[in-house]
């Protein structure tokens, strides 16, 4: 994915995000993940963004 579409994806994240509303943020952050993840053919990827985001979030 290019820069400019990955910025494109994310603001549009950050609208719905903010359309949802903050109490219900995480149910929608967690259905894009879910999707995301089921377009995935393997799993070893998947684990390994998981471990990635994990760590970075505790940085």
């Amino acid at each position: 994915m290019q820069a400019e579409d990955l910025d494109l994806a994310y603001t549009r994240l950050c609208e719905a995000m903010g359309r949802t509303g903050e109490a219900r943020a995480p149910l929608l952050l967690a259905m894009v993940c879910l999707g995301l993840m089921s377009r995935q053919e393997t799993l070893a990827p998947v684990l390994a963004l998981i471990d990635e985001a994990e760590a970075r979030s505790k940085a």
